[in-house]
């Protein structure tokens, strides 16, 4: 009979649905890791919440384990690398807490709009100051939602029944899915300058990292309220303190910050200012709805082999998993291309299979290909639930083979339509497993992607390759492989260097300077 450990607080519901699906279950939980390094190897499974961290070091100690199941989105607790190298399946339930974060967006609005933890304050302490808290209404008011996924489309209709017009600002939002939603699609600095309310519900990326920087509060309206229950980091938090004490905003409500938890910020005490302690996720709705999703997830694994909103593999047979393994790691690795290297939204993507790929079974592949795609964008995108993403956001998922041979024995291509055109990146296995980039936006290349990359478009001109590698060495950047692919002789080059640290924006703003430069970015693999 396959043992289970639950090692953090969990609803009960959850124990008992392992033991009805024949699964053993202990309760355990507080441990120190440690303590749970001496009893991990007794295990099949381990379902945990945030509390339980799920090192390298206690992998090794589960020496029994094949399966990790978080009962929430998050999974910044679960060394996934190492999971997935000791062949341990890590679930978790990207949908749970979803409605609970949308209200507690709700929930943080009206109270800056009628200002109640301070009303509330003030009438406690025996003052009865009514003409102090003069609020304002949300019916009629602008609404601007920084994303429009699954979360940030509940709030929109949340705030659409309250009588609120909404804009949303999402690059991945299709003009077809905004019109589903009942949402004007609009860029940043429209939102900026018409929201009356500006809620955020967007991962945290590279791309997102102080979207709501000081120079973009700036662009707001004066008096706007800002929300934030996604993730810290979103806001540079020094910049909304100065925009809250010179008036310019007129409130903020933060679940989340920077750093967690959030005991000194800088921003306690600052007029017109709601903080709660990250509560998105925290109702008993949402901890029962997660608890019996791990452990019906988990369970039907541990009974049966099903895999269900796994982070780490796809939903594939045993019998198709080994053939399958290096063209999912292919496919995977190009859709993160392609989405790394692509703005704005994409109302269709195609998977082209040519030669031996297409002999295997398509649907992993091209779920491999929107996980990685789709990842760029989102933080609770799996292999499973990849193309139920990619429908709700508009996306025409186009699946096409070719049986004969081209160029290579086998052959993947991924096509993405943008408002610029239609982009394509290809590859292949070289020894039927070593997953090689062949084609980039149609110059010919050949690079393995793997690790913090830089990605250059350039003019090719002599002595533009010794320029970039001094700048690399004086920053201290140490090459792995270089390759490099062009037009024509003189005409558009493309470089991708794979280098020992992650590339950081003032490197990229140094690359951007070099004459000759079109265009320069990092990724990472």
């Amino acid at each position: 009979m396959p043992k289970v450990l639950i090692s953090d607080k969990m609803d009960p519901k959850a124990a008992q649905i392992f033991r009805e699906r024949g699964v053993e279950v202990d309760e355990i939980t507080g441990k120190t890791p440690e303590e749970l390094i001496a009893i991990i190897g007794a295990y099949d499974g381990l379902a945990i919440r945030s509390s339980t961290k799920v090192t390298k070091a206690i992998l090794a100690a589960a020496t029994n384990l094949k399966v990790v199941g978080r009962a929430g989105i998050g999974v910044d607790n679960v060394d996934i690398p190492s999971a997935s190298a000791a062949g341990v399946v890590v679930m978790n339930t990207p949908f749970g807490n979803s409605i609970t974060t949308a209200e507690h967006a709700i929930a943080l609005m009206f109270a800056l709009a009628r200002d109640l933890p301070e009303a509330d304050k003030s009438t406690q302490a025996g003052k009865w100051e009514k003409n102090r808290f003069m609020g304002v209404e949300v019916t009629g008011k602008t609404l601007g939602l920084i994303g429009a996924g699954n979360i940030g489309s509940i709030v929109a209709d949340r705030a659409l029944g309250l009588r609120m017009k909404v804009v949303a600002f999402d690059p991945f939002l299709s003009p077809e899915r905004a019109i589903e939603l009942g949402v004007e699609k609009v860029e940043l600095d429209e939102l900026l300058a018409r929201a009356d309310f500006i809620t955020l519900h967007t991962p945290l990326t590279d791309q997102t990292r102080n979207i709501l920087s000081a120079e973009n509060l700036a662009k707001t309206k004066k008096g706007v309220r800002i929300i934030n229950c996604a993730r810290g980091g979103l806001i540079d938090e020094a910049a909304l303190k100065a925009g809250l004490d010179s008036g310019h905003i007129g409130g903020a409500a933060l679940d989340v910050f920077v750093t967690e938890p959030a005991k000194d910020s800088p921003l306690f005490g600052t007029p017109n200012f709601i903080s709660t302690p990250h509560l998105g996720a925290s109702t008993s709705e949402a901890q029962v709805n997660v608890a019996i999703q791990v452990a019906e997830q988990m369970a039907d694994y541990l009974v049966s082999g099903g895999i269900t909103n796994a982070l780490n593999v796809p939903s594939l047979s045993a019998e198709e998993a080994p053939r399958l393994k290096p063209y999912m790691a292919l496919a995977e690795k190009l859709g993160s291309l392609v989405g790394q290297l692509t703005r704005g939204a994409v109302p269709r993507i195609s998977i082209h299979t040519e030669g031996a790929a297409t002999e295997l079974n398509q649907k992993p592949m091209v779920s491999a290909v929107l996980h990685g795609f789709l990842r760029t964008q989102t933080d609770t995108v799996n292999m499973v639930n990849a193309p139920l993403l990619a429908k709700e956001r508009g996306m025409e998922v186009r699946e096409v083979k070719t049986e004969r041979e081209g160029d290579y024995h086998t052959l993947l291509r991924v096509s993405v339509k943008t408002d610029a055109g239609e982009r394509s990146v290809a590859g292949t296995l070289f020894g039927d497993a070593a997953p090689r980039v062949v084609e980039l936006f149609g110059i010919k290349v050949e690079a393995d992607l793997a690790g913090p990359m830089l990605y250059v478009v350039n003019e090719d001109a002599p002595g533009f390759i010794g320029r970039l590698g001094s700048l690399l060495g004086e920053s201290g950047v140490n090459i792995g492989t270089f390759h490099l692919g062009r037009r024509s002789a003189g005409g558009e080059a493309v470089l991708l260097l794979s280098v020992d640290e992650p590339v950081t924006a003032e490197l990229i703003a140094k690359v951007r300077e070099l004459a000759g430069v079109k265009t320069a970015m990092a990724l990472a693999f």
